[in-house]
């Protein structure tokens, strides 16, 4: 299935101009290739990343060979290439992913328990000036019980110097609740190429103004920044949790290239007692994270505040962090 549409429009209603990247034109046209499992997402016939949604290694879907404008890929080899980089957890950093080490003591991060693709609720198409699509999950247990039901909204739109993918998921309880746990390893995560990751030269700094992994690891940022020189650009990503979550994001970064914001690991990030999420059969949780993936000419800057902004300001005025009723312990 191939799909081009013409996506570089004023989005009148929320004031926000949809600028040109580096190395984009106004008539930047997306493509989207389905088949074996993968949707292979291009603009104008340059890679932007795969998202791969059934994997017999990896059990859950994810993004792989994320790039940002000018072909740059922001997101470490997967499967790694030994001798270039680190090929520690080469099936659990795949790219960048949403999951999470403990949902009813199952663990969804390390392959264990799987998020099982159903079906395309929305498949691929250009919706409001952006590329979107709507995947329907299923949160098995390891012994193939049904959990419960993870609805991914990903929309992906061109904005200045780079491209800002936005995932949105909602979380529903099967027969019983669904309890998210205390983990580092909860939420969405990013590998960054090992070249711009601390330990090959490259730099994380947050919305704070904390800079390293060290200094940034366990706090609360409206966002996360890892870049570096990249092919002869300075390129990176940078995660931001959404405020309307159910709580604020904790990071949990580290020198390699890993960032992950985590709304649920309230002890393991050393933030106070043990977190307890629970979504109770008929509710739902919500979660929405935005990823600015940039590229911008050596001496230049992305304006990541600025993308900050546009990734709040689009939010839909029905979204809400979640419905009525999840007590949170």
């Amino acid at each position: 299935m191939m799909i081009t549409r013409c996506w570089f429009l004023l989005l009148a209603g929320l004031g926000l101009c949809v600028a040109q990247p580096a190395a984009r034109g106004a008539d930047a046209r997306f493509g989207v290739r389905d088949g074996d499992g993968r949707l292979g997402i291009t603009c104008d016939g340059q890679p932007v990343a795969t998202y791969v949604y059934r994997d017999p290694g990896i059990l859950r879907p994810y993004f792989t060979d994320v790039h940002a404008p000018g072909g740059v890929k922001v997101t470490r080899n997967h499967p790694p290439v030994a001798g270039v980089d680190a090929v520690d957890h080469d099936t659990m950093h795949p790219g960048l992913w949403l999951a999470f080490g403990d949902i009813n003591g199952q663990d969804f991060w390390r392959n264990k328990a799987r998020i099982e693709h159903v079906r395309f609720t929305e498949p691929p198409r250009a919706r409001g000036g952006s590329l979107a699509f709507t995947a329907e999950n299923r949160l098995r247990a390891a012994d193939g019980r049904t959990l419960g039901t993870q609805r991914s909204e990903v929309i992906l739109t061109l904005v200045p110097h780079g491209y800002l993918l936005v995932w949105q998921a909602d979380f529903l309880p099967a027969d019983g609740p669904l309890v998210f746990g205390d983990q580092e390893e909860m939420g969405l995560g990013v590998r960054v190429a090992t070249r711009i990751s601390e330990k090959g030269g490259g730099v994380l700094v947050a919305s704070t103004g904390a800079r390293t992994a060290k200094a940034t690891w366990g706090q609360s940022h409206e966002w996360c920044d890892y870049s570096g020189e990249l092919d002869g650009w300075r390129a990176g990503v940078a995660l931001m949790p959404d405020p309307e979550n159910f709580r604020p994001s904790w990071f949990h970064n580290r020198d390699y290239g890993l960032m992950v914001a985590n709304p649920f690991g309230r002890k393991a990030m050393n933030q106070g007692e043990t977190s307890r999420v629970v979504v109770e059969p008929g509710d739902r949780l919500r979660l929405r994270f935005g990823v600015y993936l940039h590229a911008t000419p050596k001496d230049g800057d992305a304006d990541i505040a600025g993308v900050h902004r546009r990734f709040l300001g689009s939010r839909a005025a029905d979204v809400s962090a979640h419905s009525p009723g999840v007590p949170l312990r």
